[in-house]
């Protein structure tokens, strides 16, 4: 005699399993690796003085000519060279004094399939666990015995 599972059993761990989806799905993009992209526009900027990349939080000092005016910038990086030039983000609105930019490649190789397929994952987990608490419940099967 064997254990007769209902299909409410079942239910519940699909219900779980949807809840847990549903929580990481609302919970927004920070969730599972994505983050909202930084406004403003890219520009070339050259790298003043450079930072060592062994110093906690490396911050380069940069020039950046930004509508024929050319101001001085903080970027958030390390290991270039004096009179290096790269690209960086710089904010929509930027008021008197120091700017506070950042790569732009690193802005804009973002890529938004993270959380799709964090998702997915995420899902075929709950798929897992479900059917780990089915065989956990159903209990072993007997041998068939010949006679």
């Amino acid at each position: 005699m064997g254990i007769v599972l209902r299909w409410n059993t079942l239910a519940v761990a699909v219900l779980v399993g949807i809840a847990i989806v549903t929580a990481v799905w609302w919970a927004g993009p920070g969730m599972l690796g994505t983050a909202a992209a930084a406004q403003g526009t890219v520009a070339q900027a050259t790298v003043t003085k450079g930072a060592e990349c062994s110093e906690p939080n490396p911050q380069e000092a940069v020039e950046i000519t930004i509508g024929g005016q050319v101001r001085t910038g903080t970027l958030d990086a390390c290991g270039h060279d004096q009179n290096d030039r790269v690209d960086v983000t710089v904010p929509a609105s930027v008021g008197d004094g120091d700017i506070q930019v950042h790569l732009a490649d690193v802005v804009t190789g973002h890529d938004d399939l993270r959380r799709p397929i964090g998702l997915a994952l995420l899902a075929l987990s709950c798929l897992g666990g479900g059917t780990y608490a089915f065989l956990v419940h159903r209990g072993p099967r007997r041998a068939a015995t010949v006679s």
